[in-house]
């Protein structure tokens, strides 16, 4: 069993390494959008985050029958998704012209695969009780999203670097989250 402290850590490596890329085309969004759209776009972005967080628990709930080891082959899915990001991290990415809540909410949602690849082995490894803190620091891990998206988002040169280099970066951390799953459910 992890302490508490392990688990934040965790907790906040997950939430942070699977919204990196969601971080760039949020800001990214923002920095497209009139300035007094931008706390309607967070609301919508920010329930996009609380509907996977929602899925993440459904089904690893679902998985409650399924030995936690069994759970840990989900690590094949973030080393698939850097191999995929890493293959196609030259691919020309093109932001949507259409800068809306409902395409802010879409967007969140689309890109958030990732996001549950990691997300359901991580709350499945650790009980309900644990899961609610691993929840409080992804509502904290959040907040701290929306400010450094915005931030961001008056910084357009820091915007082309995050879309330059995120290729680059997320197949690393996608490695590393894969390797955190195995340890979670204790495979290694």
């Amino acid at each position: 069993m992890r302490s508490l402290l392990e688990l934040v850590a965790i907790g906040s490596f997950a939430f942070a390494a699977t919204m990196l890329d969601n971080l760039f085309a949020f800001a990214a969004q923002l920095a497209l959008s009139p300035r007094d759209r931008f706390a309607a776009l967070t609301v919508s972005q920010s329930a996009g985050v609380v509907v996977l967080v929602g899925l993440a628990t459904a089904v690893g709930s679902s998985l409650e029958a399924v030995p936690l080891r069994w759970v840990g082959v989900l690590a094949v899915a973030p080393w698939a998704l850097a191999w995929r990001t890493w293959h196609h991290r030259r691919d020309d990415v093109t932001a949507s012209l259409r800068r809306g809540a409902v395409t802010t909410f879409l967007v969140t949602v689309g890109l958030g695969g990732d996001n549950l690849a990691v997300w359901i082995p991580l709350l499945r490894a650790n009980g309900v009780a644990r899961q609610l803190l691993v929840d409080v620091v992804f509502a904290c891990g959040q907040t701290l999203f929306v400010l450094l998206a915005w931030s961001l988002a008056t910084h357009p040169r820091v915007v082309r670097w995050g879309q330059r280099s995120g290729p680059r970066l997320v197949p690393g951390l996608y490695v590393i989250l894969g390797v955190v799953i195995l340890f979670e459910c204790h495979l290694l």
